[in-house]
């Protein structure tokens, strides 16, 4: 800022003026300061029914190209993981599917981990996967590893979307796990969301317990958080 009040160069009025516009004309949601947080619940239920039934309209082998693309960018962008815990998860009803990103995970010196539900209301287990190890059904009958296998302490969490928004905050399937797993972890890991990039919304409508991810990987490339990280009004 310039000290001099005078200045000829200083402009007339704020270089923004969007706080001066109508929100309806902006094309903004004039709701969204007002919900409350049983609306923004019952919002996010219909959008993970509509995402979910697009992602599984897409066509196998276009769900499987996309597969290909998102490992690929994950392995540009995971850098060295030797000697590192990565976590992914198991594919279930159409998640882009990072088994082969696992096994090379392992073959650059990393270790493998899939997350466990072991209770409502509880973090999750990290249990180290191998491929070939015995698994059993978890919750949803996902497979998971044993529960003798050994837990671990994940330094990078990869989660799967059903949305993610501007500010890379994730849209799971509402159990809260990744959220309340992220808080309870002594060290915050790396947390990299994956999904088919329809599942892009502008807002997810952020809660006080959301936690966002520190980017999110399509078929299109690595999306970083590209607006800042405003909670909804509902969560105050």
């Amino acid at each position: 800022m310039n000290d001099n009040e005078n200045d000829q160069d200083a402009p007339a009025s704020a270089p923004c003026a969007m706080h001066e516009v109508d929100a309806r004309y902006m094309g903004l949601d004039v709701r969204r300061a007002v919900w409350s947080h049983e609306e923004v619940m019952a919002w996010r239920k219909a959008e993970r029914e509509r995402l979910i039934a697009a992602r599984l309209a897409i066509p196998l082998r276009q769900r499987e190209a996309h597969d290909r693309q998102i490992v690929a960018a994950l392995e540009a962008c995971l850098d060295d993981v030797d000697g590192l815990v990565v976590s992914a998860y198991w594919p279930f009803r159409g998640e882009p599917d990072l088994r082969p990103l696992l096994a090379r995970i392992r073959a650059r010196g990393g270790r493998a981990a899939l997350p466990v539900v072991v209770a409502r209301g509880e973090p999750l287990d990290f249990r180290a996967w191998i491929p070939g190890a015995p698994l059993e059904r978890g919750v949803w009958n996902i497979p998971v590893p044993t529960a003798d296998a050994e837990v671990l302490v994940p330094d990078i969490v990869i989660a799967p979307v059903v949305g993610f928004d501007d500010a890379c905050f994730r849209l799971g399937y509402g159990g809260g796990f990744f959220d309340r797993t992220l808080a309870a972890l002594p060290a915050r890991p790396r947390f990299i969301g994956v999904g088919h990039a329809i599942a892009h919304l502008p807002s997810i409508h952020p809660q006080a317990f959301d936690i966002a991810l520190d980017s999110v990987v399509t078929e299109n490339g690595i999306e970083r958080p590209r607006a800042p990280a405003a909670f909804d009004a509902a969560s105050a």
